[in-house]
């Protein structure tokens, strides 16, 4: 930043009297002009500095205004986050020296406007300044520069790009706001710079005291996603490490009759000759059949389910892409009668159209969910444990049904976790699907059957 006590800082003599010069942006020289001149009518360099002040801020509150016009000129007067990080951005992509030196300049005469008017001179008549605002300018100027990066600068350009649900999404909003809420009441610096591994062991170990009713399983999955957003930025040479690696809250153990556990036969029959709704009825038996998700299937189309009998399921969790399974036996008339008369497009399940707000980050799925609980419970299937918020089996216990039963009927692992979506190593079933693993899915799916 340029020195604070050049009595003669943006003034120049014109005639017998001084004026306040202020240089303008490269960027607005079209519209302004290369400076902003006002005469301060005094031959005094002491009345001149009294009175320059006023003077300089209204000329850069008018550069601010023209630089967006929408922001009043009192507004513009702050100096905000946003332009030192706009700065910061043009100094990271100028690569010519003289560039650089240009934007410098801009953010010296802007950390210089934060300082302000002296609040009083010292015994040798030089101006001080207001330490809080030196402070202000100085964090500006650093900001700008790029010796400081606030810790979310990058953020919602990462999160732009992870390409995950809605509901992640919020997740890792939902950490940043706990990282820099933390960062405030722990007294660190909320800067990449200022972060470190023994700064997240900090965090860590505090989170539960920032948090209410939350458990530790809750937490760590947004200390898992800031983890993400770490190793993120070390990929792009913002930070030298991922801090977060590693870093998990003890979670309590659960023993194996406190885990959710697959449904029993004798839980299927009852679920599926209860008086359940059709659509329910239908959408039990595919996920028994298939061991497919409910959003996954709840949002299938016609299109999805193919002439040549297989499922095409959209991704779910981590898995990259589509996903194929063939159609049980069992469940081709039930997809028949749902696609008769229907175009590519249209849902097989139209009974759950899902939310009605663009920015809900609830899936299409919720209020099957609801409507599933309700109707499992009032056929008495239900498994609570004290100290547990969720009972031990959910739709999801289809799944575990699906895969408990495969298993029991001497399907490998391997084409198992194909058909279900688990991580599998070797070859694709999508990039394959025409081929032999094709044919073992097929023979591991029709190896379940319902229950008699």
């Amino acid at each position: 930043m340029l020195a604070l006590s050049s009595d003669r800082m943006f003034l120049e003599l014109h005639g017998n009297q001084w004026r306040v010069v202020v240089n303008v942006p490269k960027k607005l020289r079209a519209k302004l002009g290369t400076k902003l001149k006002q005469s301060l009518g005094t031959d005094s360099l002491k009345e001149a500095n009294r009175l320059k002040w006023d003077v300089i801020a209204e000329l850069k509150a008018k550069i601010t205004h023209a630089e967006n016009p929408s922001v009043s000129l009192e507004s513009a007067r702050s100096i905000s986050r946003e332009q030192a990080i706009r700065y910061a951005e043009q100094r990271r992509r100028a690569f010519d020296p003289a560039q650089r030196d240009e934007i410098d300049e801009e953010i010296d005469w802007q950390a210089e406007s934060l300082v302000g008017r002296p609040i009083a001179t010292d015994e040798d008549g030089h101006e001080v300044f207001d330490p809080e605002r030196l402070r202000l300018a100085t964090d500006f100027s650093q900001l700008a520069r790029g010796d400081k990066t606030p810790i979310d600068l990058h953020h919602e350009k990462f999160l732009a790009m992870s390409h995950v649900k809605a509901r992640t999404l919020a997740d890792d909003r939902r950490a940043m706001r706990l990282l820099k809420d933390w960062c405030h009441k722990a007294g660190v610096p909320p800067y990449l710079q200022a972060m470190s591994k023994k700064e997240a062991v900090r965090f860590c170990d505090e989170l539960p005291s920032l948090t209410a009713n939350l458990t530790p399983v809750t937490l760590n999955k947004y200390v898992s996603r800031l983890s993400v957003y770490w190793t993120w930025l070390e990929n792009r040479h913002e930070v030298e490490s991922n801090i977060w690696q590693g870093r998990r809250l003890r979670e309590p153990q659960q023993t194996t009759d406190q885990k959710e556990r697959p449904f029993t036969d004798g839980e299927v029959k009852t679920l599926l000759k209860g008086p359940a709704e059709p659509a329910m009825g239908d959408l039990m038996r595919i996920a028994a059949l298939s061991g497919a998700r409910l959003d996954a299937i709840v949002c299938l189309k016609v299109k999805d389910c193919r002439d040549d009998g297989v499922f095409v399921f959209k991704p779910q969790k981590k898995e990259p892409g589509p996903r194929l399974c063939p159609i049980h036996p069992d469940l081709i008339e039930i997809v028949e009668r749902r696609k008769k008369g229907k175009a590519p497009e249209d849902d097989i399940f139209p009974e759950w159209p899902g939310v009605k707000k663009a920015d809900s980050l609830r899936e299409r799925s919720f209020k099957t969910s609801n409507e599933f609980t309700e109707y499992r419970r009032s056929v008495g299937v239900e498994d609570r444990r004290e100290g547990k918020r969720r009972g031990l089996v959910n739709f999801h216990s289809f799944r575990r049904w699906f895969i408990t039963k495969a298993e029991q009927a001497g399907q490998p692992e391997s084409t198992i976790a194909v058909v279900v979506g688990h991580k599998r190593q070797g070859m694709t079933f999508g990039v394959y699907s025409g081929g032999p693993l094709l044919e073992q899915a097929r023979q591991c799916v029709g190896a379940v059957t319902l229950p008699s």
